[in-house]
């Protein structure tokens, strides 16, 4: 999927704010899961679970089980625009994720990540 994600449907897909803001952290941070999203992004676990199937379903995320905990990170088969495109995006507003890495930064206990992982 990640391989017809086209500028319009990637424009789509951040267009909400609580998307952008998730594809951003997880940009900068390589891989989160959703209870470190919630935490975060200070929203339901629900609302977040919702915004992370649109954005897998666009093709931006992909996923993976470890354990009890599902991580997201961007789809390994994104084109280098789109990777150029959230690197610069993250590199020129990291004022406005500022409050939602301070709370990631705080939050205790945060899942531990298979050495496989990336």
């Amino acid at each position: 999927m990640a391989e017809h994600l086209t500028p319009p449907l990637l424009c789509k897909s951040l267009a909400d704010d609580t998307r952008a803001r998730i594809a951003l952290l997880i940009a900068r941070e390589g891989e989160l899961c959703v209870c470190e999203l919630v935490c975060a992004l200070g929203e339901s676990q629900p609302k977040i679970s919702r915004h992370l199937a649109q954005l897998r379903s666009s093709g931006l995320l992909a996923d993976r089980r470890q354990g009890q905990w599902v991580f997201y990170r961007l789809h390994p088969d994104l084109p280098d625009w789109v990777h150029d495109l959230l690197r610069l995006m993250l590199d020129s507003n990291r004022h406005w994720l500022s409050p939602e890495t301070t709370r990631l930064a705080a939050m205790g206990e945060r899942p531990a990540r298979s050495a496989a992982c990336c």
